[in-house]
């Protein structure tokens, strides 16, 4: 039984599985591997340090990969923002087809790309801001659940609850992303309305993802509890992996008097360039969602994808399907 859904269609992928946008992490290896197994691979714009540099990564995911691949644009409040338009026509020229978009009022990134033909995922936290996507323009919403790492927004909504109640009302495409992590996780987004998952954390744990292999145990030594919630009384929620720096910041923000200034230089994005490339666990955060529980071992991700896929199926077929077959009387 093949998985085919809107998602499957309209990215012309084979598993209705994409990898999120990762900084530091959506590199060539890791979006090319995805793309080969038959997800859906993305590079992270913004981990290059250039425009010119994201030309060429996109170049080398190519000649990696000639199954579909996308790039991720986060576009985030700044003093001193990076060149997005700079980034966004880099992504145009190289001819990509497919973009994430995440963040600070999309709109022109949006009506750029769409001008351009460019098929438009946007990253949502809450039903209100996936239907104002939709009415921009957009052609999937990927709406992540409490779970997730990286920034829940501030409504605390899981996604047991979140997926159904978007797919009540969103029209185009939707991916679920937030805790999920293996075939069950599939099965169940299918079954609240999703037409496929987005997942971060879970391909962090792969042989392909371009970090320390001491990050990847640490993920697969944690469990669901192992995470913190920092910037909470910032309005900027984040959940990354309990780590003595995330366990700091929890502390340090807790005073009453407490500022971002206070925690700043704890909570540097090259601090946590450094932690995902040296090994060492404490040197910075680790963006990490909740479904580090369900993370128990370091696969590929041809055998991740193969995996998750198989057992979706099976938990339709046998698990749903001998329920229907055998009704209580």
């Amino acid at each position: 039984m093949a998985l085919k859904t809107r998602i499957t269609e309209l990215l012309g992928i084979e598993h209705p599985i994409v990898q999120g946008g990762m900084m530091w992490v959506g590199r060539a290896e890791l979006a090319a591997a995805v793309s080969n197994a038959g997800g859906l691979g993305i590079l992270t714009a913004l981990t290059q340090p250039t425009p010119d540099d994201l030309r060429r990564e996109i170049d080398r995911c190519r000649s990696m990969t000639d199954k579909p691949f996308g790039v991720n644009l986060t576009i985030l409040p700044s003093v001193s923002p990076p060149p997005y338009a700079e980034y966004r026509q880099a992504i145009i020229d190289s001819g990509v087809k497919i973009v994430e978009t995440a963040g600070y009022k999309p709109q022109e990134h949006v009506d750029h790309f769409k001008e351009h033909g460019i098929i438009v995922l946007h990253k949502c936290t809450a039903v209100r801001h996936a239907l104002s996507a939709e009415r921009m323009g957009v052609d999937v919403i990927s709406i992540d659940g409490f779970e997730c790492a990286g920034h829940p927004g501030e409504d605390d909504i899981p996604g047991l609850i979140l997926i159904p109640a978007a797919a009540d009302k969103v029209k185009i495409p939707m991916l679920a992303s937030g805790g999920i992590g293996d075939g069950r996780g599939l099965a169940a987004a299918l079954a609240l309305g999703a037409d496929g998952v987005n997942m971060g954390t879970r391909f962090c744990a792969t042989k392909e993802a371009p970090i320390h292999d001491n990050i990847k145990q640490f993920l697969v030594d944690n469990d669901e509890r192992g995470t913190n919630l920092i910037f909470r009384k910032f309005k900027n929620t984040g959940r990354v992996a309990r780590n003595a720096i995330s366990d700091e910041v929890v502390e340090i923000s807790a005073a009453p008097e407490a500022e971002f200034k206070d925690i700043q230089p704890l909570v540097s994005g090259a601090r946590g360039r450094v932690a995902l490339e040296t090994g060492d666990v404490d040197a910075g955060l680790v963006w990490a969602g909740q479904v580090q529980g369900l993370i128990h071992d370091i696969p590929s991700c041809q055998d991740l994808l193969t995996r998750m896929v198989a057992d979706a199926e099976t938990v339709m077929r046998d698990r749903l399907g001998a329920m229907l077959a055998d009704p209580v009387a």
